[in-house]
């Protein structure tokens, strides 16, 4: 969260009320006007502060401290080196109070302290921070009655967003970073200030900064007392932190200018918002900038196109995916690979209906959860309601229920590959990674607590499985537990701890090092995520596990199964989908591979091509050949050069090109030319399905391919 606001002089931010602080921090100011740093009270004799470093050193102080005083005493490089720090796991500015208690603190404390650097990656988001703040101050300065709004660090980089007349263009860029550069020469201290709520609104409301009001009076409304940040004449309503200096802004490049509504609320007015990144030094900026080019060349969106894999009409719906034929087989492939292999594990395919009562959603609290990002109720007679169907776990609860169960039946593992529908807003639709409506290959799994373990080692396997098959093999696992301090999660905490320590010693057992994440649970409960790197370098959330002893609780659904003691107990349940979404799974396919897909999965997998028209009758027989063997092919026979044939081949991106001439003809052969490896020679027919067959047994996905292979000359991406 940042705002910001200009000030003239030190007399206006008097008074401005700037005297109202905590009674820890006095504001100082030297000669020229410019404030100093916070000096601390001593508190000598109330209490001893121990500051463990990661090296395991200990310091202690008989007063508060900051971590700019601790990287002093260690030595003046790393003093100088510090950008930031981490204290109990928090990232904070030098400037920061520790203990953070420092005016109630009458007892012993300890924290742990890291001083962060460049060479920390903490210390890059702060840094990034910084750099939103001087962006936003250039452009207050080149233009006139700017109303600022946000400005977070994201992935990649940070955005601003402005409210101005003037409409900002990329023609504006260079303006505003060599403003910026200006800024960064005049090497002016980010300066914290604290005041009240009050005096923090009547800061802003003098200022007539109206976003700035607005949050302060709602979305900060149980906020007691608010920082700034000042830089020079710009004063910044912000949380922080920031670098102690922006000459430490090594490398930044503005990237682009979008809309975006205030506060993401269609019914808001729409701002302009600058996105933008910093890097500690050029090199980092430019492979950071060759790899934003390369994901152009991989936007899905104009692969799809290109490819004619998919498309998106207005005239049926924002977020609504039609598959074209050969997008199609991609999904249709992998659908099958995936069922085969749920047969093999026992699993049973079902198939439930695109809508329900709205009271189905009620029972297991997604109505009450997610209402906001569904679909209006469908009013029926005598009021009835019913809803798009958001998600597929409630309707195989109900298959479960549709008998009494066993204990000899369990594990129940129940299979679909379910439509949904969510309504998303407007401006996050991206493609096919972000929809309305989307297929996953879901699956939930009804267990006794003895069989929790095994089943969820199970389908954490058969997710690794099948990313290892599509050659996704750079992956993570994180787990999403519970926030205690959260009150949206539902069951008993003894459940969530049982079920949490499931998870960590499932992954123990499998040799994997899962990231804990608390508050990333959903709301029934905790969950492994599969976080998957693309061959640039980025990180998509795809398969998930999630293990849940609240669906079927009595609160919930009250589901049971005879035991073994003729008793009725409780099954526990596991939610589980490898792949995710069928569209945005295939989106990142297609990004990943740039659209060349691995020959198994490839939409066609070979094409005939004829020399010259003599050769036409022997094409066709290999073709029919071919489509026998039932490999998806086509034939082109067209009255065109052989090297034109090529080309289009390469540019469709077709795995295999069977050519034949009139040797080929007399000798039963074909000259087969592969995508990756080019030509290796001419091989009888027999032969060159067998080394085709070979390849697709073995699922091989033979390397990451690289750049768009010869599509950029038929269309440039969308705006990154």
């Amino acid at each position: 969260m940042a705002d910001g606001l200009i000030l003239s002089d030190l007399a206006e931010a008097s008074r401005l009320g700037w005297g109202a602080v905590p009674s820890l921090v006095v504001l100082c100011t030297d000669d020229s006007g410019h404030l100093h740093a916070p000096r601390l009270s001593t508190f000598d004799g109330l209490f001893m502060l121990k500051v463990h470093l990661p090296d395991g050193t200990e310091k202690q102080y008989s007063q508060p401290i900051t971590p700019r005083t601790v990287a002093e005493e260690i030595g003046p490089g790393l003093a100088k080196a510090a950008l930031a720090a981490e204290v109990d796991g928090k990232v904070v500015g030098l400037d920061f109070t520790m203990p953070a208690e420092a005016a109630t603190a009458t007892a012993d404390q300890d924290v742990n302290l890291r001083l962060l650097t460049r060479k920390d990656p903490e210390a890059l988001g702060v840094m990034r921070h910084s750099c939103a703040h001087v962006m936003a101050r250039a452009v207050m300065r080149l233009f006139e009655g700017v109303q600022l709004a946000f400005g977070p660090t994201i992935d990649g980089g940070f955005y601003y967003d402005f409210d101005l007349e003037h409409s900002l263009t990329e023609e504006d860029f260079p303006a505003i970073e060599a403003e910026m550069q200006k800024i960064i020469d005049l090497d002016e201290p980010f300066e914290r200030i604290e005041q009240t709520r009050d005096d923090a609104l009547k800061t802003v409301r003098d200022m007539d900064q109206r976003y700035k009001i607005e949050h302060i009076e709602t979305g900060l409304g149980d906020h007691g007392g608010l920082s700034f940040y000042r830089q020079g004449e710009f004063l910044d309503l912000c949380r922080g932190p920031h670098i102690p200096s922006p000459k430490s802004i090594g490398a930044y490049k503005l990237l682009s200018v979008a809309g975006a509504y205030w506060k993401g609320d269609s019914s808001r007015k729409q701002l302009q918002r600058i996105y933008a990144t910093a890097f500690f030094d050029k090199k980092e900026l430019k492979e950071h900038l060759e790899r934003i080019e390369e994901a152009k060349r991989r936007d899905h969106r104009v692969l799809g196109k290109q490819l004619e894999l998919f498309t998106i009409n207005p005239m049926v719906g924002s977020g609504l995916v039609m598959w074209l034929p050969k997008g199609a087989v991609i999904r249709g492939v992998l659908e099958n690979f995936v069922r085969d292999e749920l047969t093999r594990r026992g699993y049973q395919a079902v198939y439930t209906p695109n809508v329900g009562r709205i009271q189905l959603y009620e029972t297991s609290g997604h109505y009450p959860y997610y209402s906001a990002s569904m679909f209006t109720p469908i009013v029926m007679e005598e009021d009835e309601q019913y809803i798009l169907k958001p998600m597929n776990c409630p309707h195989h609860i109900m298959i479960y229920k549709a008998r009494p169960r066993s204990y000899r039946e369990l594990p129940l593992r129940l299979a679909e590959f379910g439509t949904v529908y969510r309504n998303e807003k407007s401006g996050e639709l991206s493609g096919m990674t972000r929809v309305r409506g989307f297929t996953q290959d879901d699956a939930h799994i009804f267990c006794t607590e003895d069989q929790v373990e095994g089943e969820f080692r199970g389908c954490i396997d058969m997710t690794r499985f099948v990313l290892d098959s599509l050659g996704l093999t750079d992956y993570r696992v994180r787990l999403g537990f519970r926030d205690p301090n959260s009150d949206k999660y539902v069951g008993s905490v003894e459940n969530w701890e049982r079920s949490q320590q499931s998870l960590i010693d499932v992954c123990a057992s499998l040799g994997i090092e899962a990231q804990q994440e608390p508050g990333e649970a959903a709301f029934y409960g905790p969950k492994a995520d599969f976080v998957v790197t693309d061959c640039i370098g980025r990180e998509w959330q795809l398969g998930t596990v999630q293990l849940d002893y609240n669906l079927p609780s009595e609160q919930r659904f009250n589901l049971e199964y005879i035991g073994a003691d003729n008793q009725p107990h409780r099954p526990v349940m596991i939610h589980r989908a490898p792949l995710g979404s069928m569209e945005r799974f295939i989106g990142v396919l297609i990004e990943h591979f740039a659209g060349a897909f691995p020959l198994w999965l490839a939409p066609e997998q070979v094409r005939v091509l004829t020399v010259s028209e003599k050769s036409e009758d022997y094409g066709r027989e290999v073709l029919t050949r071919l489509q026998a063997e039932g490999f998806r092919c086509t034939g082109d026979f067209r009255a065109e050069k052989l090297g034109a044939k090529i080309r289009d081949g390469q540019l469709e991106l077709i795995p295999y090109m069977f050519v034949v001439g009139p040797r080929d003809a007399e000798q039963q052969t074909v000259s087969v030319r592969d995508r990756i490896d080019g030509d290796l020679g001419a091989m009888s027919v027999d032969n060159a399905i067998a080394h085709l067959r070979q390849e697709i047994a073995e699922k091989k996905v033979r390397k990451t391919y690289s750049g768009s292979a010869g599509l950029g000359d038929r269309g440039s991406a969308n705006e990154y």
